[in-house]
């Protein structure tokens, strides 16, 4: 893990940024929120998108709804 960032300086402020009373689950779910913006935004750098009616037929293909 020598490679990975170091990642404490942005948990800390994400940790201040919390509500007052704010638990575990609420820490977690920014963790979350903030690795799911990072890797969306890596793919978006690396070309591993799709256009709309692409990804809206997808949608429509999982969920058998007519166009």
């Amino acid at each position: 893990m020598a490679d990975a960032p170091d990642i404490r300086d942005d948990a800390k402020r994400l940790i201040d940024q919390l509500p007052a009373g704010a638990g575990w689950d609420d820490l977690a779910y920014e963790v979350y929120v903030r690795q799911a913006i990072e890797q969306g935004v890596a793919d978006a750098d690396s070309g591993r998108t799709v256009d709309h009616e692409t990804a809206l037929a997808r949608v429509r293909a999982r969920i058998r709804r007519p166009a």
